[in-house]
């Protein structure tokens, strides 16, 4: 624990940001190179499920705007990465509080897991419909640059059933939690975010001093 404690905050950050994208990418790849879309494998009976979808928007499946939404939801994100990276260069040549070091680290890393499919996917892979994607295909990819999907597996519907027929707007509906399929990037961001949420107050206090 002493030797860990030595390390540089830096390179704990490096780290973290390096782990998280290789598992976030090697799960994706194998994926993509595995599974066709809409295929399901069920790790642990119907509560944890490896289901192969892919988005063109944001976070947990969500869409935004077509065609141009995606180029400038791409662009946002490149953007929101160079930001983050320099506030964490920043945090860290001030001897910040390395929490939230760490928390950063983690959304900078779930950012650039994604950006990578965004802006590459496309190229490298051809598409998923009905078969298993190739990698570097002969005959190219499925799209150009900044328009690659986003590739989601991650499903834990632990809880279904139908809302009671007086509920109000969804009476009588199904309703499955959790619904969304996301993947560890979205996992990665969605954590540092909480973090930072929960310990808001210890957190800003610390670095406005």
């Amino acid at each position: 624990m002493s030797f860990f404690k030595k390390i540089p905050v830096i390179y704990k950050s490096l780290f973290l940001i390096i782990l998280v994208l290789t598992l976030d990418q090697t799960l994706k790849i194998w994926v993509k190179t595995h599974m066709f879309l809409g295929q399901e494998n069920h790790i642990f009976g119907n509560w944890f499920i490896i289901h192969f979808t892919e988005n063109n928007g944001m976070a947990f499946g969500m869409e935004f705007g077509g065609n141009f939404g995606k180029i400038l939801l791409s662009s946002f994100r490149i953007i929101a990465v160079f930001a983050i990276g320099y506030y964490i260069i920043k945090l860290i040549k001030s001897n910040k509080k390395t929490g939230f070091i760490y928390s950063l680290s983690l959304i900078f890393a779930g950012a650039v897991g994604n950006i990578i499919d965004s802006l590459f996917y496309g190229i490298i892979f051809n598409d998923s419909y009905y078969k298993i994607a190739t990698l570097f295909p002969k005959d190219g990819g499925y799209a150009s640059f900044l328009h690659g999907k986003v590739v989601d597996m991650l499903y834990f519907p632990i809880l279904s059933g139908h809302f009671p027929t007086w509920f109000p707007i969804w009476g009588g509906e199904q309703f499955i939690f959790f619904r969304p399929v996301f993947n560890l990037a979205d996992s990665a961001i969605t954590i540092g975010v909480l973090i930072i949420l929960i310990f808001q107050r210890s957190v800003f206090k610390k670095i406005s001093k």
